[in-house]
């Protein structure tokens, strides 16, 4: 028959049956233990704590030293267990009771460490480590109250303040970091979000808590395709998940209602695109990235629809989700230049031309400065009622129309102050026919030249008037001659 190998301890002489024999020798591994314990060692306290209990396994205080062990390694879960069992082998072990209750508080179950406490206090009621301990137990249960109310009123920010200071308290407890994780994603802090998510994701890669959370910042960051992949993960791990559940579906439902609003958008159905941004921006208020683009996109099918102050509307409301959004404030711009917002769209340019200092940027800068410029001259189109792609007969007409309008004599026994307002247009007409009917003059002013400093109206358009009507003395008798 072939030998049959048996794993024995090092240290433990296999051929030790006496009960005292092994009581000694689990008290000389435990003083090994203690030993490397006091250098903090706490891997070989640990080895030599675990022989001790192999050789003993019914003494109290050996899974009570281990515990001790565990927890300076930061092993709270296997410290609870051995202190839990430390207590079963003798209920009277304080020490078993107060480092079961720090277990419990450090893993965050603050009613079962206050439980623990409080038992220390029956066996030693002045016990000064129980009593501070029990008022941190008592600190956490009011940190969690106040960050459930804060959750539920979408304090995000209450929330990370009472888990930052829960953590404190209940430095291993992974639903406290979850929830601090998932708050700074909604608080749009990813990095921090994702760095708390990955820790724990280090320690226990199964998390479903910690894989619905990296995949939250991926979906907040717009890249909805990875944060799909991270929780449907997550629900492997846990099918019961409900918040990896929802936020898988809410992400599906938000890259497809996009893609539909871009299609109907390429093929310029701008009203089907413009009803099914609308459509994808009630899908999550909380995702600002993809919905800062929501509204950027639905402002541009706005403006092909003529809709140009709800198309500024919505920009500003990108722009208030991503205030680092160029195209938002591009698009704002344009819709500032189409309806002759001027001093906005420069303001917009601006900030868009110090953020990306490009040759196009500093194109559309220049132009938008100019047409401010040119806005606050007079406007000789407007004057002569036409548009800035009138023809030269238009024009005239339009000049013969509005000079007849203000002609003094046609307001003669009108007040004076009426005949000066009347007086003033008529003159402002003829400077506006002596401009835009001349080519070259025109041509300076729609280039936002300053005609009034190139001499063309010196003597106060009264050549103009000289060259171009002619009225008998009688009032109200007048008539124009055309060159």
């Amino acid at each position: 028959m072939a030998a049959v190998d048996i794993d024995v301890p090092v240290e433990t002489d296999p051929q030790i049956c006496n009960p005292a024999d092994l009581e000694r020798q689990a008290e000389c591994f435990k003083e090994q233990g203690n030993a490397f314990y006091s250098n903090k060692d706490y891997s070989e306290a640990f080895n030599f704590y675990t022989k001790a209990i192999d050789a003993c396994p019914k003494n109290a205080s050996y899974y009570g030293n281990r515990a001790a062990t565990l927890m300076m390694l930061c092993r709270f879960r296997e410290a609870l267990e051995d202190s839990q069992q430390a207590v079963r082998l003798d209920d009277c072990f304080m020490k078993g009771h107060l480092r079961e209750g720090k277990c419990h508080l450090s893993l965050g179950n603050a009613m079962a460490a206050s439980r623990c406490f409080q038992k220390v206090l029956e066996l030693e009621p002045s016990n000064r480590e129980a009593q501070q301990e029990n008022k941190n137990a008592t600190t956490l249960l009011e940190f969690e109250r106040m960050a459930d109310f804060g959750f539920e009123k979408r304090d995000f920010r209450k929330v990370v303040y009472c888990m930052d200071r829960a953590l404190a308290l209940a430095t291993a407890c992974h639903r406290f970091k979850i929830l601090k994780a998932e708050c700074l994603a909604l608080l749009g802090r990813y990095p921090e979000a994702q760095s708390v998510a990955s820790d724990i994701l280090r320690m226990d890669s199964t998390n479903a808590d910690a894989l619905y959370v990296r995949g939250l910042c991926l979906y907040y960051e717009d890249c909805i395709d990875k944060a799909v992949q991270f929780f449907v993960q997550a629900l492997r791990m846990a099918p019961d998940h409900e918040k990896a559940r929802l936020a898988c579906r809410n992400a599906k439902a938000l890259k497809a209602k996009k893609e539909e609003g871009n299609q109907a958008f390429k093929i310029n159905n701008y009203e089907a695109a413009y009803q099914l941004y609308t459509e994808a921006l009630a899908i999550d208020p909380n995702n600002i990235k993809t919905n800062a683009k929501l509204y950027c996109n639905r402002a541009t099918a706005g403006a092909k629809l003529k809709k140009l102050n709800q198309a500024i509307e919505d920009c500003t409301s990108a722009i208030k989700l991503d205030d680092t959004y160029i195209k938002a404030y591009l698009r704002r711009a344009q819709c500032y230049m189409d309806t002759e917002q001027y001093e906005e769209a420069v303001r917009d340019y601006e900030k868009v031309y110090q953020t990306e200092k490009t040759s196009d940027h500093k194109h559309l800068l220049k132009n938008a400065q100019l047409e401010l410029k040119k806005s606050k001259r007079k406007d000789y189109y407007k004057v002569l009622g036409v548009g800035k792609n009138a023809t030269e007969d238009e024009i005239k007409k339009a000049y013969r129309k509005r000079a007849l309008m203000h002609h003094p004599d046609r307001h003669s026994a009108a007040t004076p102050e009426v005949q000066k307002e009347e007086e003033k247009k008529f003159k402002e007409v003829g400077e506006a026919f002596t401009v835009l009917s001349d080519p070259k003059k025109k041509i300076r002013y729609d280039s936002g030249h300053d005609l009034d400093n190139d001499g063309c109206f010196d003597g106060g358009g009264k050549r103009f008037l000289v060259e171009s009507l002619c009225f008998d003395s009688g009032p109200g008798n007048f008539f124009f001659q055309f060159g």
